[in-house]
């Protein structure tokens, strides 16, 4: 379990590191993996439609099936996905 939180920490703080807002593949790739890292925390989302950036490695994600997410990194340098309502 350890070791899959840190590879998720390691993962979003790579798509973090390279995602550029303004590029549209760019936002492409990040849904992706945004996707990886829901889908990986076993919650359900089915499609990512749109990322937003609330802060440094902190982001709301609004998937198809209606479920919105705040993914973001704790203190503890973890990877936290939380069901918002």
């Amino acid at each position: 379990m350890n070791n899959l939180n840190t590879v998720l920490a390691r993962l979003f703080l790579v798509v973090v590191f390279f995602a550029t807002p303004s590029f549209a593949a760019n936002d492409e790739a990040l849904r992706k993996d945004m996707m990886a890292v829901i889908s990986l925390q076993g919650m359900p989302c089915g499609e990512v439609l749109a990322v937003k950036k609330l802060a440094e490695n902190d982001h709301a994600v609004t998937c198809k099936d209606g479920n919105k997410y705040r993914v973001y990194v704790n203190a503890a340098g973890r990877v936290v996905v939380e069901k918002q309502k």
